[in-house]
């Protein structure tokens, strides 16, 4: 079994940030306190290329080549090369995805008629190529295939800043059409005439804030404003509903919602408000058919702090005609409510854990669908057929590779249809369950662990925690193939499900924000102490890991308890939470003032003890072996053009949208993070 070894070179000391930079921008904070990391936002300084190339080469110097080497060679051993995804239906046809061997990106395809070979209608690959392309980077954004199934809506980033450039495709010549926009962020919804489509537009401040609609063969400057948003605490999303009927502009803050309806079939009818935004209030909609335009079902919280499923009447959407489905419940939260036909499928999370239950629209019948346990996350998978007899869901775990099936909604029948391939790996060479830790205020905070079978909770292993706490955002257990080079050399794998995040919930998230954050951190350090406590983890061999707000966290506990980490990694982290909410010119500020606070307020800024920047302890504790774990470094955020500044073995603050771990799929960007938690669920490719 490969084994743990302590790289590095004893006694070589890290780089360290100059302070108060002679020559550099003003070092004052909006509020004109001293900031002596100011000069760090402006990544074309010769003195921020010459610290970040030292903190490269310490890096290089304190970690071991050859392991890198050698865990690389693991992990590429496992994935294979060629692989394709379930299928799902969409408008009479079958798409699905997959990779070819010596292809870095997937192709998307569409099943051949009468037995015909598949069609690839979009090869990311080929974007490589593109004129645009002139950094060797590229990322979709939308990819929408009209409803008439001739066409391709899909969007491209080719340098990272999440700004799309949108595209069409003819896909029965397999050429895209003269129509381009060039600014464009998530989302798209077509019109039924499969003629005319909507779209989200940014700011400067990479806010989605407009709403167009753009008619094929037009330029883009007579695109029609649909509606836009001026309150800058909220970003608008553009959806489908799945029965094709209306067209969705959902505004939302971080705990208010608005939404617009338009008919799918008058693409240039006015937007009629659903329910009109107040103060507190979320919802999420979705249409069924039936008599008189047929009704909408909502996952609301109003009146129902874990939200509630009601519906009403298309005809006359508002708030005085909904009639509850489902009732609050304290211990249960209504996330979505997806329509299928006759069946309803609500995504809910109690104790912790994931669960679906359908519902029977005309009898009122319900059915719970769970995994084989809280240590296993379930979730609807692409679904895009609104008479399908059965969805499809996804399962998996921390050892568990992900598992679809398909799920009958009369019966509730199971039907396996595939498991994701990985090579030369045994899941039963390994445990995973789900623990409780105390924390300080006796709440029992979850945390899911792994390690191999065999392995005795005896206070030898060495432990990766991993943590999040933020935006409501449920870090439920998900495989990775990189996770058994982790458990094969004796680590336990953790991950702490600690209040800020959503896994307990809406009271979860309330009980870990704004003034209530503290709770974020002492909830991973007890989460850290059961650990070692019961044994699962070595008390001096405890490693601690986080991104983004997570990196935040990192910073935190780092400052609270120096001694508990063997080591900190903290990746794109947002340690300088104070500078940034202080100005509103930076971008992704003003509508993250509900989860962090508005500093400009003394009493919140009183509160805000979670700026690891000023609150870091003021000499790095030295590691085990005598030498300081080195920092990871992370890249600039090419919307705000800031590369980061520095708190001494925490790397550098990025962009505050959340990136899973290696050890962990990763999801798209912030937005992702936002609607994860919430009632709007991340943005997602579909066919």
């Amino acid at each position: 079994m490969p084994h743990v070894t302590d790289p590095g070179t004893p006694g070589a000391r890290p780089p360290a940030a100059p302070r108060f930079l002679p020559g550099g921008p003003p070092a004052v904070l909006a509020d004109g306190e001293p900031d002596p990391y100011t000069w760090m936002r402006n990544s074309d300084l010769p003195a921020m290329r010459d610290y970040l190339a030292a903190e490269r080469a310490y890096y290089d110097q304190q970690t071991d080549a050859r392991l890198r080497e050698e865990l690389a060679g693991e992990l590429i051993a496992r994935v294979p090369e060629a692989e394709e995804s379930v299928s799902w239906r969409r408008a009479g046809h079958t798409y699905f995805t997959r990779t070819v061997p010596g292809q870095e990106f997937e192709q998307f395809c569409r099943a051949g008629t009468g037995g015909g070979p598949a069609v690839v209608l979009l090869d990311t690959n080929l974007l490589l190529g593109d004129p645009d392309c002139t950094g060797g980077y590229v990322a979709l954004g939308v990819r929408e295939v009209s409803p008439d199934g001739r066409l391709l809506a899909y969007s491209v980033d080719f340098d990272g800043d999440e700004v799309y450039q949108l595209r069409i495709r003819d896909l029965v010549s397999g050429t895209d059409l003269a129509d381009r926009i060039d600014t464009t962020y998530y989302e798209l919804a077509w019109a039924a005439d499969s003629r005319s489509f909507f779209y989200t537009v940014p700011d400067d401040c990479y806010r989605p804030h407009e709403v167009r609609r753009h008619r094929l063969g037009t330029p883009e400057d007579q695109d029609v404003l649909v509606f836009a948003e001026r309150d800058k605490r909220f970003e608008l999303t553009v959806r489908s509903t799945r029965s094709g009927a209306y067209v969705l502009i959902e505004s939302e803050s971080r705990d208010t919602t608005e939404t617009l309806l338009i008919p799918a079939a008058d693409a240039s009818a006015a937007p009629a408000v659903l329910e009109p935004r107040r103060a507190g209030v979320e919802y999420r909609a979705d249409h069924g058919d039936g008599p008189d335009g047929g009704e909408f079902y909502l996952v609301t919280n109003d009146r129902a702090t874990e939200f509630r499923l009601v519906r009403v009447a298309a005809r006359a959407p508002g708030r005085a005609g909904w009639a509850e489905v489902i009732a609050g419940s304290p211990d249960t939260r209504l996330a979505s409510a997806e329509v299928f036909g006759r069946h309803v499928v609500v995504e809910q999370r109690h104790g912790a854990a994931t669960q679906l239950r359908i519902l029977d629209r005309d009898t009122g019948a319900q059915r719970l669908v769970e995994a084989d346990g809280a240590q296993t996350s379930l979730t609807l998978a692409t679904n895009e057929d609104y008479a399908a007899p059965a969805v499809t869901v996804r399962t998996q775990s921390l050892i568990d590779p992900p598992a679809w099936h398909d799920v009958d909604l009369a019966s509730g029948r199971w039907e396996p249809r595939k498991r994701q391939g990985v090579l030369g790996y045994d899941p039963a060479r390994y445990v995973t369950e789900r623990i409780t830790a105390p924390a300080a205020d006796g709440t029992q905070i979850p945390v899911t662990i792994a390690y191999c079978r065999g392995a005795r909770p005896d206070g030898t292993a060495p432990c990766l925690l991993y943590g999040y706490g933020a935006y409501e955002s449920c870090e439920w257990p998900e495989f990775s193939p990189s996770t058994p080079s982790l458990l094969d050399r004796g680590f336990v794998y953790a991950v702490a499900h600690i209040r800020g995040g959503g896994e307990g919930g809406r009271t979860w998230w309330l009980d870990g924000r704004l003034d209530r954050k503290r709770n974020t951190f002492t909830d991973f350090i007890a989460a850290a102490d059961m650990l070692a406590d019961r044994g699962w983890a070595a008390r001096d061999r405890i490693v601690s890991r986080g991104l983004s707000a997570g990196g935040l966290l990192q910073g935190a506990v780092f400052s609270m308890a120096p001694l508990r980490w063997r080591a900190v990694v903290a990746e794109v982290p947002f340690v300088d939470c104070v500078a940034s909410m202080l100005d509103p010119s930076v971008p992704l500020t003003v509508n993250e003032w509900d989860e962090w606070g508005d500093p400009r307020d003394p009493r919140v800024r009183a509160y805000m003890v979670l700026q690891p920047l000023q609150q870091r302890p003021r000499r790095a504790p030295p590691g085990p072996a005598g030498h300081r774990e080195p920092a990871r470094p992370a890249g600039a955020d090419p919307r705000t053009g800031q590369v980061g500044r520095q708190a001494p073995g925490l790397g550098y603050r990025g962009p505050r949208h959340p990136r899973q771990p290696p050890a962990l799929p990763a999801r798209i960007g912030r937005r992702g993070a936002r609607r994860a938690g919430g009632t709007l669920r991340p943005a997602a490719l579909r066919g």
